[in-house]
């Protein structure tokens, strides 16, 4: 898989069904090694283990009704009362980080009302902190520790 702009971890790669799968730690168990599954298994490696994000508030494929369709969150977040913090989205290497990306998080976002969302694709990584009391968003130099939330 292609190097990404993110540290590297042990990954637990394997092959099942003639397939190439990842162990997603998170749901504990194998999932298929895509390229957006493989920025997903860096990033949120990066965010326990570099950042210090607690691995049991953090959950992988979350759905959301929006507008009467189901759609999945990559990444969220949850504080302590499981209210949602961050929401994480992820693209593969090869997809340019644009406005659709970002209108496509802002829409999980209208359901779930986090104060922070991050867009990755490896490559690129975006944070924009929410102001829900202004109506004001401020993008983040880098992401955040977990103690700076």
């Amino acid at each position: 898989m292609l190097s990404l702009n993110l540290p590297t971890f042990n990954a637990k790669i394997g092959v099942k069904d003639g397939k190439r799968v990842i162990f997603d730690a998170i749901r504990h168990r194998y999932v298929a090694l895509t390229p957006e599954e493989w920025v997903r298994q860096h990033f949120v490696h990066f965010l326990i283990e570099h950042k210090g994000y607690p691995s049991a508030l953090l959950a992988n494929e979350i759905q959301v009704k929006l507008n009467g369709t189901k759609k999945r969150c990559d990444t969220v977040l949850y504080r302590r009362n499981l209210t949602p913090q961050m929401i994480v989205e992820y693209k593969a290497p090869d997809v340019a980080i644009t406005q659709a990306v970002f209108d496509q998080i802002m829409r999980y976002n209208m359901v779930l009302r986090a104060d922070y969302l991050v867009v990755s694709n490896g490559l690129q990584h975006y944070c924009c902190q929410i102001d829900y009391v202004h109506g004001t968003y401020r993008f983040l130099s880098d992401i955040p520790a977990y103690l700076e939330l």
